[in-house]
């Protein structure tokens, strides 16, 4: 019962985050907002629905392990096996500003929640944790990043590409607006108590589950739009996608998640901040080696190995 309702609540968080996507998008031109606006809030926060309200169902049941590992091993996965599995389909050709900006600032994020995760060894404390003037931190470079992502937005064309189309009255966006967050609240709440569940019956760690079942389950939606970008040839969303989703993930669902209720990292949730650190590095490194500023084939099977031997110490580690 623990894993039917584990996958009942990934089901239930994907649906309600496509529900909450497309009432809100619909919503927003009938009361005449600007496409750039709606675009920034769909894209930027549309992927990453999931990972917050898994999130924000772990923070008030008190299971920090999944909070973390989900956030992590999500990011981790994005890059290894969503951008590594895409670039297989087809090469994709990353742009300048992403390649200098954004994956930099990807890489930041994950190198800062290592720094305010790092109250152990820093500060020889007893234990670590993000406290809520952490998460005031890590919001703050939320706020940071979405004021540079408006400002790319008013300069780029092509913003508002992955937008919903579909128009619906006034009432009909009101009841999927209401619809998706009611699923995001349930299936959210299913996740963690499935995973919860799990952990205990099968005797393994929380972090464990909420690395693998929940983060693959919860980048589903990264992955959707990423490959199907791919296989249309227009690689700077899928690569944009991605990362985007991986600092909103770091910023705004552990910032927002650690000011609910502090997060407690335990010593094994090291292998999983050094993999997002590692997963960012590898992903720029891959900018300079074979074509320049594309991820060959031959890189996206070597991102996709990364990550088998990633999931592999997650399961193996004690």
């Amino acid at each position: 019962m623990s894993i039917i309702l584990l996958i009942l609540g990934l089901i239930l968080v994907i649906k309600g985050a496509g529900l909450l996507v497309d009432g809100g998008s619909s919503l927003a031109r009938r009361m005449r907002i600007s496409e750039l606006v709606v675009g920034l809030t769909v894209v930027a926060f549309g992927t990453s629905l999931p990972e917050l309200s898994v999130n924000i169902a772990a923070s008030i049941k008190g299971s920090a392990e999944i909070a973390i590992t989900n956030v992590l091993g999500s990011n981790v996965a994005n890059i290894l096996l969503i951008l590594g599995f895409c670039s297989v389909i087809f090469p994709l050709l990353v742009t300048h500003g992403t390649v200098w900006k954004e994956i930099p600032l990807s890489l930041l994020a994950a190198v800062v929640l290592g720094i305010l995760a790092g109250d152990r060894v820093i500060d020889n404390k007893e234990f670590s944790e993000l406290t809520r003037i952490d998460g005031l931190v890590l919001l703050s470079f939320f706020f940071v990043f979405l004021y540079y992502s408006v400002g790319i937005a008013k300069r780029e064309s092509g913003v508002t590409d992955q937008l919903p189309r579909k128009n619906y009255d006034l009432k009909k966006s009101i009841v999927y607006i209401l619809s998706g967050l009611v699923l995001l609240i349930l299936g959210g709440k299913f996740v963690v108590d499935g995973a919860v569940s799990a952990a205990s019956r099968l005797n393994i760690n929380e972090s464990v589950i909420g690395a693998t079942v929940v983060a693959i389950g919860t980048s589903i939606p990264e992955l959707a739009t990423s490959a199907v970008a791919a296989y249309r040839k227009n690689p700077d969303i899928a690569v944009g996608n991605v990362i985007g989703s991986n600092i909103f993930n770091i910023f705004f669902v552990l910032g927002l998640s650690s000011i609910i209720r502090p997060l407690p990292i335990r010593p094994s949730d090291s292998l999983h901040i050094f993999a997002a650190i590692f997963a960012s590095l590898v992903l720029f490194i891959c900018m300079f080696t074979g074509k320049k500023k594309i991820i060959d084939r031959w890189e996206g099977w070597l991102l996709m190995a990364c990550y088998s031997i990633y999931i592999l110490l997650t399961i193996i580690q004690k």
